[in-house]
């Protein structure tokens, strides 16, 4: 039997599981947990490995509009594709909260590698609103 390619780690954030040992992930909820991650992560922030993560947070003093949604789409597109080699993207695709809500919302459409099925994640990220 082949190895799965999604695999099995740390839960993250690290914490115990009902038994008071390391809560583990695998499968989906590992390659879910991982895409938050790499979005979640500012690139400098690791470092040993000062490239890691997306660089959306260079857009949280932004316009919530067409403009910094279409960066953003890039950015995140361009950080799976580098950092989560697991799976195939298939559409990120991001909608602006407009002037009333300083958010961004991210849906990520992909494909883990080794299945056939389709996931959707939809991330908010927000924005500082301008005052």
């Amino acid at each position: 039997m082949a190895a799965s390619v999604t695999g099995l780690g740390l839960a993250f954030p690290p914490r115990l599981n009902d038994r008071d040992r390391m809560a583990m992930v695998e499968d989906d909820a590992k390659i879910r947990q991982s895409i938050y991650i790499i979005i979640n992560t500012v690139p400098g922030e690791r470092v040993m490995r000062p490239d890691f993560g997306c660089r959306i947070h260079e857009l949280i003093f932004d316009p919530a509009n067409e403009q910094t949604a279409s960066t953003a789409e890039r950015y995140v597109r361009e950080a799976l594709q580098r950092w989560e080699p697991r799976i195939n993207i298939i559409n990120v695709h991001v909608t602006p909260g407009g002037a009333q809500r300083a958010e961004l919302m991210i849906n990520i459409e992909y494909q883990i590698k080794e299945q056939v099925d389709r996931r959707s994640l939809i991330y908010p990220y927000y924005l500082l609103p301008a005052e």
